[in-house]
């Protein structure tokens, strides 16, 4: 028999509640027992994303709601700023470009975080660029970017910030009204605890009358559309009625715990596998600016990453991530969001550890345990 963990930055586990709340019999949308679920819904995502703007839920991945952030807000032609530090800004970019949209990269280092006043200094330069897209953590190099000091940089400009902040929501400290963030994009199977399907977008005055000047095409993803049937606690179109349920159930446990519980919690379990990496001899990938939703690790070159995850995943049923792009191989990704406890933390650091030994890495037996139970024991 084999018991499965998960510990991968997304999909992330499902509380049980969540999953019996999805299984009951479905109810349809168009009445007044769904619309009472679904503006108990976005009024939990109001308190997720730290708002008291207009908030829209899609079926779809977080990319699909990435992309509405360009569809809607720009038109063909426009110039945008976009943060490259991972995989996750570099879909921005190619976003921008599949739209006709002109995107100004700031490339930086994997494992770095942008200097704000690198955007500071291009907006200086260009009056004309209408939007900044930055990444809140940045999943694939487990970086946390200084989101509020960008937002007090672009809110002095004509121009709307969009945050990618799917892998973050939930597990880090993200205040979208307070940072000045005028498009926050959220996703459903990380820090929200519910599987892959629905994405949301927290909108702010300022972007929604920059959606009045946009002549891109949109369609499904369209906010008027979806302005217009928020008023009435509906959506435009057929919604995912079984995640939202569920999502209304995830939220309701991270109220009780509250969201500065949830956030603390998740940060210990960060501290936790990060000591426990330095204990068995690895580097971080991002030691300066390490997020407390995934951690990247380092590994030296006589360990192969992809046999590591494999077998961790296959063999014992803990499941991690790897690198991607240039990284795979190279790294491997543990997460610390949503639906875990110190616990999870525990078993993947003992699952590395077996698998480390067995694969002839050198190391002190129960080094890294040791250390993150230092962490939770304190």
């Amino acid at each position: 028999m084999l018991k499965r963990h998960l510990l991968t930055p997304g999909p992330t586990p499902v509380p049980p509640e969540a999953l019996l709340a999805m299984a009951k019999p479905i109810i349809h949308h168009r009445t007044p027992q769904f619309k009472k679920v679904l503006k108990e819904a976005v009024e939990s995502l109001r308190y997720m994303f730290q708002t008291k703007n207009d908030i829209f839920i899609f079926t779809s991945s977080g990319t699909g709601a990435m992309e509405s952030s360009v569809s809607n807000l720009l038109s063909a032609g426009d110039k945008a700023i976009v943060i490259r530090g991972g995989k996750f800004g570099e879909r921005f970019a190619e976003i921008c470009e599949s739209y006709g949209v002109i995107p100004i990269n700031i490339d930086v280092e994997w494992g770095k975080a942008v200097d704000p006043s690198q955007i500071e200094k291009i907006l200086n330069k260009n009056k004309n660029v209408k939007a900044v897209y930055a990444t809140l953590c940045e999943t694939s190099t487990a970086v946390i970017n200084d989101i509020k000091a960008i937002g007090e940089i672009v809110s002095k400009t004509g121009a709307v910030l969009v945050v990618d902040a799917i892998s973050g929501l939930g597990s880090v400290e993200f205040k979208t009204d307070e940072w000045k963030v005028d498009i926050a994009v959220g996703g459903s199977q990380k820090g929200l605890m519910i599987p892959p399907g629905l994405a949301f977008i927290a909108v702010s005055n300022k972007a929604m009358k920059m959606v009045e000047c946009s002549t891109l095409p949109k369609y499904y993803f369209c906010y008027k559309a979806a302005k217009k049937s928020a008023d009435k606690d509906d959506t435009p179109w057929t919604p995912a009625v079984t995640l939202i349920i569920g999502l209304v159930e995830a939220l309701k446990m991270v109220k009780e715990e509250t969201l500065e519980g949830a956030i603390l919690r998740q940060k210990r379990m960060a501290e936790a596998t990060r000591a426990a990496a330095k204990a068995l001899g690895f580097k971080l990938l991002a030691p300066e600016a390490p997020s407390d939703a995934v951690t990247a690790i380092k590994l030296p070159e006589d360990v192969d990453g992809v046999k590591l995850v494999k077998t961790m995943r296959d063999i014992y049923g803990v499941g991690i991530a790897g690198g991607q792009a240039q990284l795979k191989g190279k790294i491997i990704r543990i997460a610390s969001m949503g639906f875990m406890t110190q616990w999870d933390t525990i078993i993947a650091i003992s699952c590395l550890e077996i698998v480390l030994k067995q694969m002839g890495y050198d190391f002190e037996f129960g080094s890294g345990i040791k250390a993150a139970e230092e962490v939770f024991s304190r």
